[in-house]
């Protein structure tokens, strides 16, 4: 079967050269509402219907996130592609299968780092692979062991590729190393913008706009696709790892706590659990929620959802209305937190004694926000005692919660 379709028409200018690439490894960077994950998602379906050995593999770096992104824009570009009646778009197990010859599309996570070594395709060969939010993956070898999986000879003509999308959110990560600073013939790296989405509404461009303004170290990285500066890190005594959480707050001297940040259309709202040794001075955060426009009814279900109800939960004090309600949706043990004068300063000095360990599968916007909140700066560069106020949500609240640690006697949960 063969349908024609108009590259210009489907989406629009921008990605001639990401269409037509055939070496080894295609880097995109862009920010937000650039069209890098929704053209990947039609590149494939396209391609896989032109090529009837070829099979996909999508990589996230947690798998339960693929249903609600790689998945879902798998599932529209098939739509807007006009076949999606060729196309079995599967929940259990997730994948997406092309009815003619049953060539897939499978979906992997690096937290069952044995489901992706292991993989096998019933027709065809295991061809591309597409590594959705690739900034997250923070440690290279990881990568390295989805890299080694596309391998074997293959028909002439067909050929191997992994296609990597993400927010350039620090510079000191790998991907800029590997693949942009370097330059390999096997490589296109590209760089887009939201500037290129003819697609995109006034509403959409306002924000941008807005951003620009008022947020210029997150419009740097969102609007204009370039690599966030990391220097200046507020936190540097941090790591990821996997760790069993069920099994530390066994342990003597930990203890449980809860933070919640309110956000709505340009901020998210963010919800961080961490578990704390105060003596060791050691702080697990072993789970989030960061969305936006979430209300709060939303906020009181996912709390719930999570089976944290009971759990003492201190909440931004700039929003009492915020926590009464949370609190009439049955969230009883939420409470302001206690600001007070120079709290930020105060709450990010006590933090910075405490050894971070963030969940290497569970709290990627806390990595992602660790990695890019610094200390502010003048215009000539010399760095200001105040924190740039973005890449704080999650870290916010975290403060929050850390208040019952820092000043047991000044939180009540009466």
């Amino acid at each position: 079967m063969s349908k024609e379709i108009s590259l210009q028409q489907t989406i629009g200018k921008g990605y001639a050269e990401f269409w037509r690439f055939r070496g080894r490894y295609r880097v995109v960077k862009g920010g937000r509402g650039s069209k890098k994950s929704v053209t990947s998602a039609l590149w494939h379906i396209y391609h896989m219907m032109r090529m009837p050995l070829a099979n996909m593999l999508v990589i996230r770096k947690t798998f339960n996130t693929h249903k609600d992104s790689t998945w879902a824009q798998l599932k529209w570009a098939a739509n807007r592609l006009g076949v999606s009646h060729l196309w079995q778009f599967k929940k259990s197990p997730l994948e997406a299968v092309y009815k003619p010859t049953g060539q897939k599309i499978l979906f992997r996570g690096l937290d069952d780092p044995m489901s992706i070594t292991s993989i096998t395709v019933d027709t065809g060969y295991l061809c591309w692979v597409w590594v959705e939010e690739a900034y997250q993956i923070l440690n290279e070898d990881d990568f390295d062991k989805v890299d080694m999986s596309i391998r074997g000879e293959l028909p002439e003509g067909y050929f191997k590729q992994l296609t990597l999308t993400f927010n350039p959110w620090n510079e000191k990560h790998w991907l800029k190393r590997r693949f942009f600073d370097a330059e390999n013939p096997n490589t296109l790296a590209l760089t887009t913008t939201y500037k290129c989405n003819e697609f995109l509404g006034d509403d959409d461009r306002a924000l941008f706009e807005w951003m620009r303004e008022q947020k210029p170290k997150r419009h740097r990285v969102e609007g204009e696709g370039n690599w966030g500066i990391a220097e200046g890190a507020i936190y540097e005594n941090w790591r990821e790892e996997e760790f069993d959480w069920l099994q530390i707050a066994k342990l003597p001297g930990y203890k449980a706590i809860f933070g919640l940040d309110f956000g709505y259309t340009n901020d998210p709202s963010a919800f961080v659990a961490a578990l704390v040794n105060k003596s060791l001075k050691k702080l697990y955060i072993f789970d989030e929620h960061y969305e936006h426009a979430m209300k709060n009814n939303e906020i009181a279900e996912m709390i719930k959802r999570k089976g944290y109800a009971k759990e003492r939960i201190i909440a931004d004090s700039s929003e009492p209305k915020s926590i009464d309600e949370i609190r009439g949706y049955g969230i009883h043990r939420i409470r302001p937190a206690d600001k007070g004068p120079d709290s930020v300063n105060t709450g990010i000095q006590y933090l910075q004694q405490y050894e971070i360990i963030v969940h290497k599968f569970r709290c990627p916007n806390v990595s992602m926000e660790l990695s890019s909140y610094v200390w502010d700066q003048d215009k000539s560069g010399r760095f200001l005692n105040r924190p740039i106020d973005d890449f704080n949500h999650a870290l916010d609240a975290l403060r929050y919660a850390m208040e019952q640690i820092r000043k047991p006697s000044g939180v009540s949960f009466d």
